[in-house]
């Protein structure tokens, strides 16, 4: 006959089982790294290099977030540094029709096509030559040039020749800056007779002149101004 178990003894079992549980869970297997060479250790290090990339992508993503925040950021400080105020006193008397702010943003983007296409001539000089030689476009005078006497013959000097339009905007420092110069403008012609090809002196070959596309694209903003500048009849009213 088999001896009964003892309720001493089978509290002495249970703690031995107990402890044997407690001695197995502390020991933890440690990991052993796949050898090199084999399919484990390249599977490691592609999901090692993929966490690497997807790291490297969100960083990417997020400076390009920030330079373009940043970007925005200085095109609107330089809206605001293109704009200059003129006092009303420093408007000559005989800025008439002078173009309103509307029509002023239109002529400087104009401007600067026609600066990219080549059919700008600036200051005095060039638009009176421009102009006795025949060249029609439309001309654009600075309104608070000191002093007047420098370009006040050229209104009477465009409405003598045909097709030649003028107008009076503000501020010669935005003329000067829509123009493509460092310092500001007096007055520019923005030419609608296309220019003629040159051959340099020194028998190279001539640079390229502007792209079909960007004669078209000023002919077409350039015509559209021009029946603004009809419509003003007198620079009275007009707030700035």
């Amino acid at each position: 006959m088999a001896p009964e178990s003892t309720p001493k003894k089978e509290k002495k079992d249970k703690k031995r089982k107990s402890d044997a549980a407690d001695l197995a869970a502390s020991i933890k297997p440690q990991a052993v790294p796949p050898a090199e060479g084999t399919a484990s250790a390249e599977a490691v290090a592609m999901e090692v290099d993929g966490e690497k990339a997807l790291k490297k992508q969100k960083k990417e993503k997020k400076e390009k977030r920030k330079s373009l925040a940043a970007g925005e950021g200085e095109g609107e400080e330089e809206d605001k540094k293109a704009e200059f105020s003129v006092p009303l006193d420093a408007i000559s008397p005989i800025a008439s029709p002078l173009a309103p702010k509307k029509l002023s943003k239109k002529l400087f983007k104009v401007t600067k096509k026609a600066s990219k296409a080549r059919q700008l001539k600036r200051g005095v000089k060039e638009v009176v030559k421009a102009i006795r030689k025949g060249e029609k476009g439309l001309l654009l005078l600075a309104s608070n040039i000191t002093p007047v006497d420098v370009i006040s013959h050229l209104p009477l000097l465009a409405e003598e020749a045909q097709g030649v339009e003028y107008v009076w905007v503000l501020s010669k420092e935005e003329l000067g800056q829509a123009a493509g110069t460092k310092r500001a403008t007096s007055c520019v012609l923005i030419s609608s007779t296309p220019a003629k090809k040159t051959t340099p002196k020194d028998g190279s070959a001539p640079k390229a002149g502007p792209s079909a596309e960007d004669l078209a694209e000023l002919k077409s903003s350039l015509e559209e101004v021009t029946e603004e500048v009809k419509k003003l009849e007198s620079s009275a009213g007009i707030k700035y």
